[in-house]
């Protein structure tokens, strides 16, 4: 690890964004690898994950919040205050919208607002711009820099990589000098039990329907290094209604099966190496009330 001042820089880039605007894809796209999790489903990062990025000799780590909506309940509030703690947390602050969309959406709006209320430099970063007509693009860009004086505005399509470069490259020339604070051959300092937990959540809400994912949880209850190189994870599955556990096994536990086999295949891939991968669904009806949980996230029970 070089610690040569001179040469190097390293800082946080604190990426923000209604639901669904493409943050997850986003930094899994500058880092190269998943270290996010991406569904179409809305509010899946529940904690703030960090993505480690080489650039030259930058280093830039990706705090990608959760999405910032209107809180309903106890943990959509802590889910808000964690993604603006992470927005106070970076020496650069990119705002992600979805060009995609017909309008401008309130969430976006109340974002802005609150921008402007803290007087914080912000960019913008347009994402999914292969997605809507050229002429909505320009549109789009002129209404949002109207609304806030952004520092600079990126077009993107995080999903084909398009624009990616030239917003790395400007991330890495905004890092303050610093010796690295991650080893550079590090993708994330997310640990490998809850990287396993994040994967199989992810392959959960792909593969199950409606409101069940929002009240499912899932933890690591062990990680073993076995001789032969590869790894075994245990895996509980938490739902909140007994009635759950059935959707989640399937006839004949098939749907678990293929769940787990989704999960074993992409932290293979991350780790290069074989991971046995077991399961099983609990049901607990509260834990969505369970403080612990809240710690384990890194997110504030009390918010």
């Amino acid at each position: 690890m070089t610690s040569d001042n001179a040469m190097t820089r390293a800082g946080f880039v604190a990426l923000i964004g209604a639901p669904n605007a493409g943050k997850s894809t986003l930094m899994n796209a500058m880092v190269g690898q998943k270290v996010s999790i991406v569904t179409p489903k809305v509010q899946t990062t529940r904690s703030r994950v960090r993505g480690i990025a080489m650039q030259g000799t930058a280093q830039i780590i990706f705090v990608d919040t959760p999405g910032i909506f209107t809180p309903k309940r106890r943990l959509d509030r802590a889910m808000v205050q964690a993604a603006w703690q992470g927005a106070e947390d970076g020496d650069v602050l990119l705002m992600l919208h979805d060009c995609a969309r017909r309008e401008i959406d309130q969430d976006t709006l109340n974002i802005i607002e609150k921008l402007k209320k803290s007087g914080r430099k912000a960019s913008l970063v347009l994402n999914k711009i292969d997605l809507p007509p050229q002429e909505r693009l320009l549109e789009r860009a002129d209404a949002m820099s109207k609304l806030y004086d952004f520092e600079r505005i990126f077009m993107v399509s995080a999903e084909t990589g398009n624009g990616i470069g030239d917003l790395k490259t400007w991330l890495a020339g905004h890092m303050p000098a610093s010796p690295y604070l991650f080893d550079p051959d590090d993708l994330s300092d997310m640990p490998l039990r809850l990287l396993a937990a994040e994967i199989m959540r992810e392959k959960l809400f792909l593969n199950l329907h409606q409101e069940l994912p929002y009240q499912l949880t899932v933890e690591t209850e062990s990680w073993e290094e076995r001789d032969d190189g590869s790894a075994e994870v245990h895996l509980s599955i938490y739902v909140a209604r007994e009635g759950h556990r059935g959707i989640i096994l399937g006839k004949q536990g098939q749907t678990i099966k293929r769940i787990g086999s989704a999960a074993r295949r992409d932290l293979e891939e991350a780790l290069e190496r074989r991971v046995h991968v077991f399961s099983h669904v609990k049901y607990r009806k509260d834990w969505m009330d369970d403080s612990a949980r809240y710690s384990l996230w890194d997110l504030d029970y009390n918010a």
